[in-house]
């Protein structure tokens, strides 16, 4: 998986785009600010807008390439953010540290993926808030039909609403949908996707 995302993020050009995920973008600037956990945050699009709203923001990425693109965009919009390389099973961020947990197509291997779920859901505050967007189980037809629009085609990697409610107990939801959105980000992600989207706040 490091070689892949290292071969994906090793280009000048950055492979979602700078902008800001459509959802994070819509749903981040309604909370108040805090510190924020990014996970799987590649190259830095969603942390730095973060940032660049006031949050304290920290990320993580199997990518040294992804940190490299994301501490260059980060300058260039002149916030700093804390941006970590490593597998999310070593890392050692503090219990209850964190006022948002951010997942933007944070697709985790199946064997892991709710392990890893379970391990960031302790760094976040009681009272916290989780924003989520991934591909759902119904993505991969959209894959089959066009292959840019992007997403895993492990079955198992992608999400159902019953996998969320399971994997995310103990959240009050805010928002829990599956719908299909037109995607423009970057090279990647183009097209029209079947996604998951997910506002909780720890109880």
């Amino acid at each position: 998986m490091k070689a892949h995302w290292d071969e994906r993020y090793s280009s000048e050009d950055f492979a979602y785009g700078e902008n800001p995920n459509v959802f994070l973008k819509e749903t981040m600037p309604q909370f108040n600010t805090g510190k924020a956990l990014f996970a799987a945050e590649g190259e830095g699009r969603n942390a730095v807008f973060a940032a660049c709203l006031g949050w304290d923001v920290s990320a993580f990425d199997l990518s040294e390439f992804g940190k490299m693109k994301a501490e260059k965009l980060a300058k260039k919009n002149q916030v700093s953010i804390d941006y970590t390389v490593g597998d999310i099973q070593t890392l050692a961020y503090d219990v209850n540290s964190f006022d948002a947990l951010v997942m933007i197509y944070a697709h985790f291997p199946s064997s892991i993926k709710s392990k890893c779920h379970q391990q960031l859901i302790t760094y976040l505050k009681p009272g916290g808030i989780i924003i989520f967007e991934a591909f759902s189980k119904n993505h991969l037809k959209h894959n089959s039909e066009n292959p840019k629009v992007g997403g895993p085609k492990d079955f198992n990697q992608l999400f159902s609403l019953e996998e969320i409610k399971k994997d995310f107990q103990g959240f009050e939801i805010i928002e829990l949908i599956e719908t299909e959105v037109e995607l423009s980000e970057g090279s990647f992600h183009v097209g029209l996707g079947s996604v998951i989207r997910f506002i909780g706040r720890k109880e």
